[in-house]
């Protein structure tokens, strides 16, 4: 019984509690971001080894904390659950996290989940009228450690959005490449063309050979904090690297 109880302590003691998960970014309430730097993409140098925040980039902009019982090797990340849209989070060995999010104008939310289930919410008030609003966003997110997927997307106008060209002339814009790992992968745009958009994910590789199936799992958001909004789920299941997968086509408006 004595055993027992200590491997319970013990069991209790290394997973967080919601006093243990701390959001520094955003702060709950109202606010106004009128002359502060967001920048929405970002510099990636290769070899990539984590979703970095620009240096300069306001709070206005960004999503970061902390978890108190920091993330071991090979545990799962914890999850961002950012307006109603969940996504992988990678926690940092000193428990710290962080990454960049253009949110827009009107009520926005996020909760960050920890591995062992403790959550901590924050609801805010975007209020600056200049503020672009993502009308959509295509997210794409998976489900293993150690691989590469890459999200890409090709535009009415021809257009393709990709790890090599993540800025497109019609302001479409893809955040951020990630390489080791769970994602996610942020495809925004503004002021959206009309017409068809074809989604594909590639399955660029792993750090530990093939064979391990990976789930890639791919949001569609139009008019995102309007009555109007509407969400599309994509999923698919990756092998082999090389793979290219057309995910879904989908019409705007």
């Amino acid at each position: 019984m004595r055993t027992a109880t200590i491997l319970l302590s013990l069991l209790f003691s290394a997973t967080a509690s919601a006093a243990d998960v701390e959001i520094t970014a955003p702060i709950g309430g109202w606010r106004n971001s009128e002359g502060q730097n967001v920048r929405y993409s970002q510099p990636v140098n290769y070899p990539a080894v984590v979703v970095s925040v620009p240096e300069g980039q306001s709070r206005a902009g960004l999503i970061a904390g902390r978890i108190a019982q920091a993330k071991k090797p090979g545990r799962a990340p914890a999850t961002l659950i950012v307006n109603g849209v969940a996504l992988p989070q990678r926690i940092e060995s000193d428990g710290s996290f962080s990454r960049p999010y253009s949110f827009g104008r009107g009520s926005n939310s996020v909760e960050l989940r920890a591995p062992g289930g403790a959550s901590r919410r924050v609801q805010f008030h975007e209020s600056y009228g200049g503020r672009a609003q993502s009308r959509l966003r295509v997210v794409l997110a998976w489900d293993t450690d150690g691989t590469d997927l890459d999200l890409h997307v090709v535009t009415p106008d021809g257009g393709h959005a990709f790890y090599g060209n993540r800025v497109l002339d019609n302001g479409g814009a893809l955040d951020v490449d990630v390489t080791t790992g769970y994602g996610p992968e942020i495809f925004s745009m503004p002021a959206p063309l009309p017409g068809a958009y074809l989604v594909y994910v590639n399955y660029y590789g792993r750090g530990d050979g093939e064979g391990e199936i990976t789930v890639a799992n791919v949001t569609v958001i139009s008019q995102e904090n309007t009555p109007g909004e509407k969400k599309q789920f994509f999923t698919v299941p990756l092998r082999n690297a090389g793979e290219l997968i057309l995910i879904g086509e989908f019409h705007y408006p």
